[in-house]
């Protein structure tokens, strides 16, 4: 049986999802514009498989993760996994790709008739009657398609039972504004972690103010959050990983982001966990946030963040983290939650009352 852990509603809808899902971006594989380089599968499904163990209850893709396999691998997965076995399955549309050119940037299309006939072909690899929340991957920025007419292709889909929950990703307040007129947006994925905060500015508090449920992603900033991370990893990684062309790979950015992942660690020994658990429960203790999408190419990497799960950050965890950030440099954005600074004057006050 596998573990139970803590839920969260995703938004107003009916599903309750775990506190960290798993990212199957690398499950993709190499050889695509944004790939992380060559994967094997078997060892993907068994890094899913020891995920759901684990008590993880959703998996987080795209028809974009190496064009189409991420899906496909998922969906074997998903045979070996029936009834109340089965995780929750999320995935997005919008980026279409060039079957003929595969490291050539994916299109970024929202056109009504793109989006029916991506999520037929997700459906098809998935093998699924239906998607429990599909989201557009990016804005629209080459068919011209106003978000409106692409929302309302989203409702349909939701009203034929093809998608049970309808979700966006990478999308500002302005476009979340437009779009929420038309039908309510159950979530939002934004890109947020301790180096990537600009999220927890305007995007998280409006979703939280309007009851939309908040998945973020990449919370250990693609692997540089963990302990295992190094200058020298990055100058092995392979020739087709997209983390080569990161601003955040790359020197000054680098060697901050490391020095603030250094800074982390008497807190993680603190709490008896990791350096990447801290990072990613950094990003849960921002109210209105739901869930974070958390990577593995391994079972192992699996069991390195999993203590998110259950890991609750402290005032002063959340005091020492601000200053590292300041004290490091690293990243851009607000650096503590506002609620949590309340908390730690509520305490100190109380303490001195005793």
């Amino acid at each position: 049986m596998p573990t139970k852990l803590p839920t969260r509603q995703l938004g107003t809808t009916d599903i309750d999802i775990t506190r960290v899902g798993f990212g199957a971006w690398a499950t993709g594989g190499g050889g695509w514009s944004y790939g992380w380089g060559p994967q094997d599968d078997d060892q993907s499904i068994a890094a899913m498989n020891r995920a759901l163990e684990l008590g993880v209850n959703w998996i987080d893709t795209a028809a974009v993760y190496g064009l189409g396999h991420s899906e496909e691998v998922v969906g074997r997965l998903l045979k070996q996994r029936k009834g109340a076995e089965r995780p929750y399955i999320f995935t997005k549309c919008g980026l279409v790709w060039d079957p003929k050119d595969p490291m050539k940037d994916a299109r970024r299309i929202l056109s009504p008739e793109s989006i029916r006939r991506e999520c037929e072909a997700s459906l098809r690899r998935l093998g699924v009657e239906r998607i429990d929340l599909y989201q557009f991957h990016r804005p629209d920025e080459d068919s011209g398609t106003p978000p409106e007419e692409s929302w309302r292709m989203m409702v349909q889909l939701q009203e034929e039972g093809k998608v049970r929950a309808i979700g966006v990703s990478n999308f500002d307040v302005s476009l979340l504004r437009k779009i929420e007129v038309i039908h309510h947006v159950d979530s939002l994925q934004p890109p947020f972690s301790l180096i990537r905060r600009e999220a927890a500015a305007a995007e998280i508090p409006w979703c939280r103010a309007n009851r939309t449920g908040v998945i973020v992603y990449s919370p250990m900033q693609s692997g540089i959050l963990t302990e295992t991370f190094s200058a020298e990893r990055v100058r092995k990684m392979a020739p087709d990983d997209w983390r080569q062309r990161s601003a955040n790979f790359q020197t000054p950015n680098l060697e901050r982001n490391i020095a603030l992942r250094d800074a982390l660690i008497p807190i993680a020994r603190r709490h008896n966990t990791t350096v990447s658990s801290i990072a990613i429960g950094w990003t849960l203790a921002w109210p209105g946030v739901t869930g974070a999408i958390v990577g593995a190419r391994s079972a192992e990497q699996v069991d390195g963040w999993i203590g998110a799960a259950t890991l609750t950050l402290t005032a002063i965890d959340l005091d020492d983290i601000a200053m590292a950030i300041e004290r490091t440099g690293a990243g851009q954005g607000p650096t503590r939650p506002a609620a949590a600074r309340i908390v730690s004057a509520e305490s100190s006050a109380s303490m001195e009352a005793r």
